[in-house]
């Protein structure tokens, strides 16, 4: 049985900084691709932003770009998104992610609220 677990959301100001992290056990996350969501107030789906593969290959879509930095630890079998310069639009529940025996894997979820 996977098991992801994030951590590290909160409030904070425009242009400020918040580092998330995602246990997991289970699997050893350096064998998957991982992904971090996140389902903003009011929308009805999750958007996909980031991906970390297995080789340690990185990808993020345009609005995160240059923000924020996916890294991994594999001693410690978790995933950490580093994010700067947050914006209100960045605010949303952030949710990391794995496919596992063909069945998505999520954990409960870390909120992140972008607020003066």
């Amino acid at each position: 049985q996977v098991q992801l677990v994030e951590s590290g959301g909160g409030l904070v100001q425009p242009g400020g900084s918040l580092r998330l992290s995602c246990a997991a056990s289970g699997i050893n996350i350096s064998e998957y691709t991982m992904h971090w969501y996140r389902q903003g107030p009011e929308k009805e789906r999750r958007e996909l932003f980031a991906n970390i593969f297995s080789d340690g290959v990185t990808y993020y879509l345009d609005s995160v770009k240059g923000r924020f930095t996916l890294s991994r630890d594999d001693a410690k079998n978790t995933m950490y998104l580093q994010m700067n310069d947050l914006k209100p639009e960045d605010t949303a529940v952030y949710y990391c992610n794995t496919v596992w025996r063909a069945r998505d894997s999520w954990g409960q979820g870390t909120q992140v609220t972008v607020s003066s």
